[in-house]
């Protein structure tokens, strides 16, 4: 194996790397985001019912039944709050009413339920853009949901991006090496996957150098290539 080819190795290497601490941080974040939600609902419910005893035995006294009824009521409550889903799974429907806020961090949970489905040209792509998501999701903060930046940024993330894939998922698998027009499926998908990678970075720097009118006067180029010649086409 020559130097470069040894280069070339390492820096796959680093790059999985970098995708697998992401993918994990991103698992451990939202795993924690679930926990302290379902803590809160919990403490919630139980103040209530422990409100609820206090102000019936300030007239009626509780007893021993009515002692353990609240310790069983307490019990019940803490099983199914705890159980409960904290919200539904993510779906490209789902995206289009995500808070903009939330909008990056729900679309990588969706896109990572999208990866084994796809060759792994395009996960490595898809690695790239959830990194990026992260980048993004704080420089959301300043926007408005009307305002024309925050249109362009869920236009593409929200909408696009989950469309493409969209696209890809209907082509029957053993099509999706099959050259159609000099391109197959699998190459398309890695085509479009990069152009997404570069806008979303692009919109990236243009938030952090508050360029919001820049952002917002892009040219649609990729939805006229979705249309024309795009896997979702």
């Amino acid at each position: 194996m020559s130097e470069v080819d040894r280069a070339v190795a390492r820096a796959g290497e680093l790059l999985n790397r970098v995708a697998d601490e992401r993918r994990v941080g991103a698992r451990q974040r939202a795993r924690v985001g679930e926990a302290g939600a379902r803590l809160t609902r919990v403490v919630l419910a139980d103040g209530v019912i422990i409100a609820a005893a206090v102000a019936i035995g300030l007239f009626v006294p509780l007893g021993i039944l009515g002692f353990t009824a609240v310790i069983v009521m307490l019990l019940l409550a803490t099983l199914f709050f705890a159980a409960m889903p904290v919200g539904p799974e993510p779906t490209p429907e789902r995206l289009r009413e995500t808070p903009l806020k939330a909008l990056p961090a729900q679309t990588a949970r969706w896109l990572d339920t999208q990866r084994p489905a796809l060759p792994a040209p395009a996960r490595t792509l898809l690695d790239g853009i959830g990194v990026k998501l992260d980048t993004l999701a704080p420089q959301l903060a300043t926007l408005g949901e009307d305002d024309p930046a925050a249109v362009e940024v869920r236009k593409l993330v929200g909408e696009q991006l989950p469309e493409f894939l969209k696209g890809y998922a209907r082509v029957p698998e053993p099509l999706r090496k099959v050259e159609r027009n000099g391109k197959s499926p699998d190459t398309e998908l890695a085509d479009g996957l990069r152009v997404i990678d570069e806008e979303i970075a692009e919109m990236t720097v243009k938030l952090a150098q508050g360029d919001l009118d820049g952002l917002a006067t892009r040219g649609r180029f990729l939805e006229i290539k979705y249309r024309d010649d795009g896997v979702a086409s």
